[in-house]
């Protein structure tokens, strides 16, 4: 049998499609509000389904300026944000300590399916030579784990 190494929670973060804060997530779960209404982010005509639970009154704007921010995919955006909620929560402060020993993990089944979608969109409508040269670094899976690591100085594994 492997040893065990303990990992403890010591801050929270969150974007949901009821909160864009742990606190405010929070609140709206011991209130029973639902994030479920109307798909905005895409046209629903043909689609069977016209409702989902999308996050609302996202401003990903905290995260640098905009040119920086262009080059994120919208997922990786949340997980950036929620992660400094998270860090901020806890009160790490990771430089000066052992960077090495500080890892990111993040958990997703797809990277950034709206930045995919996009681009297949200006390669079909524009061609190729307009399609953007972030379009594999913003739609991997990794990239939220790579943004994370970066801008909290976390050299340990990252996955």
């Amino acid at each position: 049998m492997t040893e065990r190494k303990r990992v403890v929670v010591t801050g929270i973060g969150a974007i949901t499609p009821i909160g864009n804060t742990a606190g405010q997530f929070w609140e709206n779960v011991l209130a029973g509000k639902s994030g479920a209404g109307p798909i905005t982010r895409f046209d629903t005509t043909g689609h069977d389904v016209r409702f989902a639970c999308e996050v609302k009154d996202f401003d990903p704007s905290t995260l640098g300026d905009r040119k920086e921010v262009r080059k994120m995919d919208r997922f990786a955006q949340f997980g950036l944000t929620a992660a400094l909620e998270a860090v901020q929560d806890a009160g790490l402060e990771i430089e000066g300590k052992d960077v090495v020993r500080t890892g990111v993990l993040v958990g997703s089944g797809i990277g950034g399916i709206e930045t995919l979608e996009t681009q297949k969109q200006v390669l079909l409508e524009k061609g190729p030579g307009r399609v953007s040269p972030f379009f594999v670094p913003m739609m991997i899976v990794n990239m939220a784990t790579g943004l994370i690591s970066m801008r909290l100085g976390a050299k340990g594994p990252s996955n």
